[in-house]
């Protein structure tokens, strides 16, 4: 007999989709109008508008009032605050945060619900996600770099760039992550210091077979990396939170693979400017004089 799915508090969501939303005009009601599609299980949207400055607040609104999710606007605060405003204001066993550009496939929100409930040892668990464009043409397959981590990662497979977790495919125990102090406000990314901590105390945890999202890429996207201030933010961030681990005995050779990478991702972006921070971001290693031959390559389109 098929395990039934935990059932929430009388009068509660089981699921909080708790959604930061931040100048996507272009997708945003197709995202909103993914996620209250789903269907099995009870859940709550929450969307925070974090001062955009296109029609995405009147988009939202109108949202708002045809389908019943609760909905913000106010003044930019950042991403990571949002993250924390929204989740005081879930109400779900679980959680789960959702980008306001991209696509939640159906049945997401009831398979890993009922995975959590299944499997109470773990607080969080992860899936796959499938890579759409701008216009919404959505690949075949799904990303073989999150199958790879299948069927679970540990805190030094991720500390160590040998498995990865994309921050669009998770859901969470609410209670535990708020005892873990929530979204990391001094880092000005939310998906890899939360992953990190949760690894830290809670390893190795789950990634499942579930088509979480269709992740848009397109020209504005921070992790696509596309230009040099994408790439200067997300790995400075990056190095930041792994100089929080200083005390990991595998702390050296961790923040020489996020530099490699840094160096790897700015070669993408501008060769010019990849030379010029060689010195800062170079080390006496394979993996990184590995990757000063992207130099000598055309680059990629």
């Amino acid at each position: 007999m098929e395990n039934p799915v935990a059932q929430p508090v009388k009068g509660l969501p089981l699921v909080s989709v708790l959604m930061a939303s931040y100048n996507h005009e272009k997708y945003v009601e197709e995202s909103v109008r993914s996620v209250m599609a789903q269907k099995g299980v009870d859940f709550e949207l929450i969307v925070v508008d974090d001062g955009s400055k296109d029609s995405s607040p009147q988009i939202l609104e109108r949202l708002s009032s045809e389908l019943g999710f609760y909905y913000r606007h106010r003044e930019n605060r950042g991403v990571v605050a949002t993250c924390n405003e929204l989740l005081q204001m879930a109400r779900g066993k679980y959680f789960c945060t959702f980008a306001s550009d991209d696509i939640m496939p159906p049945g997401r929100l009831a398979e890993q619900s009922s995975y959590l409930s299944r499997h109470p040892q773990y607080i969080a668990c992860f899936g796959q996600i499938k890579q759409m464009d701008g216009a919404g043409n959505v690949s075949a397959n799904f990303d073989p770099r999150y199958l790879k981590s299948m069927p679970e990662v540990t805190f030094e497979q991720f500390f160590l760039g040998k498995r990865e977790l994309h921050g669009c495919s998770e859901m969470l125990d609410l209670a535990a992550f708020k005892e873990l102090g929530g979204f990391d406000d001094s880092i000005g990314q939310e998906d890899f210091p939360m992953m990190l901590r949760l690894l830290r105390k809670c390893s190795p945890l789950p990634v499942v077979a579930t088509d979480c999202c269709h992740y848009r890429i397109h020209g504005s996207n921070l992790s696509s990396a596309s230009t040099v201030e994408n790439v200067d933010f997300l790995y400075k961030n990056m190095l930041d939170t792994v100089d929080s681990y200083r005390d990991h005995p595998l702390y050296k050779k961790a923040k020489n693979l996020w530099k490699a990478r840094y160096f790897s991702a700015l070669t993408n972006c501008s060769k010019v400017e990849a030379l010029r921070r060689l010195p800062k971001l170079a080390s006496c290693t394979l993996y990184f004089w590995l990757r000063t031959l992207k130099l000598f390559l055309p680059k990629r389109k």
